[in-house]
């Protein structure tokens, strides 16, 4: 044997011995280290991702409306391809007396009586907001707050919460900065699924939880009444006289 081979050989000793661990045992190589999941976005920008594809959506959705000492009450949101939208909320107008629709077309926002004998008021410029006494205020989360909830310069401070009743999808928590003299949202809790379906809301207006799957939308809204020049239907209903009747509002 020569020289050459006993060294081959002692060093294959020696590799053999260098794979057992102090017990004999073969030592186990090492495995590479699994690099960490991702982390799940934070949940302003989950928030941001759902409201932006709620964006792009165009459907007809009924809801839910429920709020303390008052019935359950229907509404019915059409986002038109073109994006004109219609609200029909039930009992939207006069302390739930009397049933309307908020519609946004190019030309102005209209409320139009949703009865039999329907007629249409203009009551707002096209993306200006109703005055206060005429804003039955449910239209909002399907219209202007959709820009406010996916600008990420807006002050809003989101969490995600547990699951409202009926709901899916997730649900966020949504307050507004405390600095704001006028916030541009409502706090309260809003659910999206994936692809921007609103789920639930619960906000101060009421709650709102989904009661159909969403169908295909209209290329446009058709207001339910003519035009008139009468005056709209304010959301509380006048007060009443000790005489029984309707004192005016001014």
């Amino acid at each position: 044997m020569t020289a050459g081979t006993t060294a081959l050989g002692l060093l294959g000793v020696l590799a053999l011995l260098g794979g057992c661990d102090s017990g004999g045992s073969p030592a186990v190589a090492a495995l590479p280290s699994t690099p960490p999941s991702a982390t799940a976005p934070e949940p302003r920008a989950q928030l941001t991702r759902r409201v932006a594809a709620a964006k792009d959506k165009h459907y007809v959705v009924g809801y839910t409306l429920t709020a303390p000492k008052q019935p359950a009450r229907s509404v019915m949101v059409t986002i038109a391809t073109d994006g004109t939208w219609r609200v029909d909320i039930q009992g939207g107008a006069m302390s739930g007396a009397a049933n309307v629709s908020i519609a946004g077309r190019p030309e102005g926002v209209y409320q139009c009586t949703n009865t039999a004998n329907a007629q249409c008021v203009q009551v707002a410029a096209a993306g200006k907001p109703l005055p206060a006494e005429l804003d039955p205020q449910v239209q909002d989360v399907f219209t202007t707050w959709l820009d406010v909830l996916s600008d990420r310069q807006t002050g809003l401070a989101v969490v995600i919460v547990g699951m409202l009743p009926g709901a899916s999808g997730t649900c966020f928590e949504v307050d507004p900065a405390v600095t704001a003299v006028a916030p541009p949202v409502d706090a309260g809790v809003l659910c999206y699924t994936d692809d921007g379906i609103l789920t639930a809301a619960k906000l101060p207006f009421g709650t709102l939880t989904i009661a159909q799957q969403p169908q295909p939308a209209p290329p446009t809204v058709v207001l339910p009444g003519p035009i008139t020049s009468d005056r709209p239907l304010p959301v509380s209903a006048p007060p009443v006289s000790p005489s029984g009747s309707v004192l005016p509002t001014g």
